[in-house]
Order: C-alpha cells, then structure tokens, then sequence
C-alpha cells in the first residue's frame, strides 16, 4: 500500500555511517534509518549476534521461559533503574503498553474514566490509541473517531500543567518526550522534567516518558531523563534499541511494574529470542565504547560548525539539539531539501514542514562529522540564495 513516498533511491549495503546505492553511489547517512541504526550499518557485533541466534533459536513464545529475554532484561533494567519490562516489537506497541498500565493503574485507584495527559506537536505512534495521543493533527485527520481518555497541554508549559492538576481529578499519567523528535526537535526549559516529576508526585500520577527516540545514548546520556537527574515511573524505548531488529520495551519502577499481570498484556513476537540477543548486543556495546559520551561530544561539534556557517544568515531560524539529535529551522517550507542532499550523497530528513532534522550514528567519526557540516551547510545557504 502506498503509505510512504519513497525517495528515488534504494540501498544495497552499508558501514558504519554510510550506505551505498544499487548504482554504487556512496552516501553519508545523518538519519540513521529515522534514529535507529545508533551503531552504524553492518556493525560486526551485531552482525555476529544475528547469525549465532538464528542459528540457535529465533521463536518459543512467551509461553515459556526466553533466556536472551530475562538477560536482555536484567541489562536494561540496571541500566535504567526500573524494577520490570514488557517486550513488544516497536515504538508505538511500547506506548501501547504503557497507556494499558495507565488505565489499568487509574482503574485500581478507583478512577472510572481515567486520563492521560499528553503534548501538542508531540509523536507517539499511529495506533489508535498512540496517534489520539500524538499532538499532530494531520497525522489523525481521517482516523476519527478517536479514542476518549487523553487530555492536552502545550509542550514545555509547566503552568498549564499545574492548572489540569487543578481542574481534572481523573488523570492519572503525564505521557511526554523529554525532546521531541517529530514535532521540530523541541527542547524543553532544563528543569521541566524534573517540575513534570514533582507534580507527579504530589498527585500520584505516573510519569511516562517516551523515550524512543531520544533514548539509547542519543541526547549525550543513555536515557535523555538522565541529564535531569530523576528516574520516571513509566519510560519507553524502541528504535535504536535494535539496531535496526525490531524491537520496543515498556519499562516500569515501584508500584506501576506491578500493575500487568497474567492477562493484562501479551505480545506473541514481543522479545524473542533473535531480538533481546541483538538488543542486549547493542547495550553492551554503547556502554563498552562509551557512545553515549561520544554522542554529546559529536554533538557539540556538529552544533558549533553549523553555527560557524550559518548563525548570521538570514532565513536561519534557530540551530539547536542535545547530543546527535540536532534541528535547523528555517524561516520557510524546506522539504526540497531532502532529495537536493541525496543529490549530493548526504541523508536528511525535515520535519514539521521547516525542520532539517539530523540524527546520525554515534559511530560517526571526526571526519563524517565535518563533512556533514560542510555539506549541509552548503546546501542550506543555496537553498537561502546565499552565496557559498
């Protein structure tokens, strides 16, 4: 079914940071297949993962006890401080999870109509129940109607929380990126995190934060949340969890991991044996070679020669990001951009219509780093009429 249009391009391998056409034409990748591939293209460890497993084991069920899971487990628990973790096969069946958790957690605190608090220009998925969270009305048009239960506040504005907690006893969860990704690479003030889990707390809602995108050592730490020194009730990953095998997780602390039980939930893919092995391999390896440090290093970088190159030149909104999730607003519509730097061997994307948004591998090296910013730099001051 046509639910994508396709750039005029297909890909036949790929190292490291880089991918190469069917024609042989060589391409830096700024986008990491949508922030997934954080270790690169055809990383040997992963390589080395996959084929071991699948030829051990791929498929049980959860029925039965899964080895790679409970190890996969283990590792993403301690690293994130959460006590347990549901395994499903991507970002929005995660949310998904953590929505049910929401619900079924109001319910058994007597809540008969329990809400979620939720984001504008925020991304959560395309189920139902995620895009009704999602603050994106293009990406809800058709699908009404949507599902009840989700109430909305703009991003970053602490006051209008305070005020639902005010006028509406039947939330239960805050669900919020701690950046976010689709909406236009929004960063919020450096303490909202921390005042979102202070009203939390005294309201006895879950804090939910969906890190699928920004988790997995991207922003500079290896969960974004990290940077604010506090742990959430309810977090999501996905995406570069894998590495490109899908895979997404739910995980939870103190009384929200106890709320699914037998029944509550289920996943007949959701953490096989093939996807916790790659998953707990791309774990092992952030942590071995400290991609999460790299990623804020790379970032500083990145955002220091962009600003050389462009700080001054009129049509140039604002440069911002943390680690290697980095956005370029311009003035104007710039989806054109992406197919003139496929021309020129370079993968970018735009969102929210004029956002050049950068999310490459933490594998980049120094020289991938300085040709991204050359590059793009280039293509953005001809895109402006300013010239190079």
């Amino acid at each position: 079914m046509a639910t994508y249009k396709r750039l005029p391009v297909t890909f036949q391998r790929g190292s490291g940071a880089w991918l190469w056409d069917t024609a042989g034409k060589r391409y830096l990748d700024a986008l990491s297949g949508i922030a997934v591939c954080g270790l690169g293209h055809a990383h040997p460890a992963v390589r080395a993962a996959l084929c071991d497993q699948a030829g051990t084991l791929l498929h049980t069920s959860n029925l039965y006890g899964i080895a790679a899971q409970q190890a996969l487990g283990d590792a993403l628990t301690q690293a994130a401080g959460m006590d347990r973790v549901f395994f499903a096969n991507s970002g929005a069946e995660a949310n998904e999870a953590a929505i049910k958790l929401a619900r079924l957690h109001g319910h058994r605190c007597g809540i008969e109509v329990p809400h979620i608090l939720v984001m504008e220009n925020s991304f959560h998925g395309r189920t139902l129940a995620t895009l009704t969270a999602t603050g994106n009305p293009k990406v809800q048009a058709g699908f009404e109607p949507l599902v009840p239960g989700f109430l909305r506040v703009p991003y970053a504005d602490i006051e209008a929380v305070e005020q639902i907690a005010q006028d509406q006893p039947q939330v239960v969860a805050v669900l919020v990126e701690p950046i976010q990704g689709e909406g236009g690479i929004n960063l919020p003030g450096s303490d909202y995190l921390n005042q979102l889990r202070v009203i939390c707390d005294q309201r006895g809602w879950l804090l939910m934060l969906d890190e699928i995108q920004t988790g997995m050592g991207r922003t500079g730490r290896l969960f974004a949340h990290q940077h604010n020194a506090i742990l959430p009730d309810v977090m999501t990953l996905a995406k570069g969890l894998g590495n490109g095998m899908p895979i997404g997780a739910c995980l939870a602390r103190g009384p929200a991991a106890e709320v699914l039980g037998p029944g509550s939930h289920g996943s007949t893919f959701g953490g096989n044996p093939l996807a916790c092995r790659v998953a707990a391999t791309v774990l092992g390896v952030l942590a071995e070679e400290r991609l999460a440090e790299r990623a804020a290093e790379l970032g500083t970088r990145i955002l220091q020669g962009l600003r050389e190159r462009l700080a001054t030149t009129p049509g140039v909104v604002d440069l911002r990001g943390m680690g290697l999730m980095i956005g370029v607003e311009l003035d104007r519509p710039c989806g054109e951009l992406v197919e003139q730097a496929l021309a020129a061997g370079l993968l970018i994307n735009v969102t929210a219509e004029r956002v050049i948004r950068l999310l490459p591998p933490l594998v980049l090296t120094d020289e991938d780093a300085e040709l991204l910013i050359s590059r793009l730099s280039d293509l953005i001051l001809r895109f402006l009429g300013t010239t190079v």
